[in-house]
């Protein structure tokens, strides 16, 4: 196990090393400049149009900027959607904090039979299209960050009234 370390809060693998492009670390430099708070991550999403950054816990105010002014100055800066997500080394709350902690009511975390780690989200009926987002776009976030930082395979979105099955 030379490449993940254990986090013992939750059993759950975490990636150590997260390889990045030339391309990644000068947006991530950029990020920094034009907000004042530091990326830990960058992940161009090219089927999406966007590049989404994940800060450090308690920087989200800072990257964003009053009333959305520093987010928007670095969309123009790089002719992309931003999107920013707080980080978290705790799977779930990392998972509520993509998707949005107000609308997400639990977290469930397992292991499949064939040894994958699941993410189970519920949410509201009513405002899962807005958990989802636009095209997937939120569900597709949350899948590839989980994945990168918590080897979680499979993010699943449902409402309580999909479980009585």
């Amino acid at each position: 196990m030379s490449h993940e370390e254990i986090d013992f809060k939750t059993g759950i693998e975490m990636t150590e090393t997260i390889k990045l492009t030339t391309d990644q670390i000068k947006l991530m430099s950029l990020f920094q400049n034009v907000t004042g708070a530091t990326a830990r991550d960058c992940i161009e999403d090219e089927k999406l149009d966007r590049v989404i950054f994940v800060v450090n816990p308690g920087k989200m105010g800072l990257a964003i900027g009053k009333g959305g002014s520093t987010i928007r100055n670095l969309q123009n800066v790089v002719k992309r959607n931003v999107e920013l997500v707080e980080y978290s080394d705790d799977p779930v709350d990392f998972l509520k904090n993509m998707l949005n902690q107000k609308l997400v009511s639990e977290v469930k975390i397992n292991k499949r039979l064939d040894g994958s780690m699941q993410a189970i989200v519920m949410v509201d009926a009513k405002k899962k299209g807005i958990v989802v987002g636009r095209e997937g776009r939120n569900a597709e976030k949350a899948r590839l960050l989980a994945k990168r930082y918590f080897q979680i395979s499979s993010v699943l979105i449902q409402s309580p009234e999909k479980i009585m099955e």
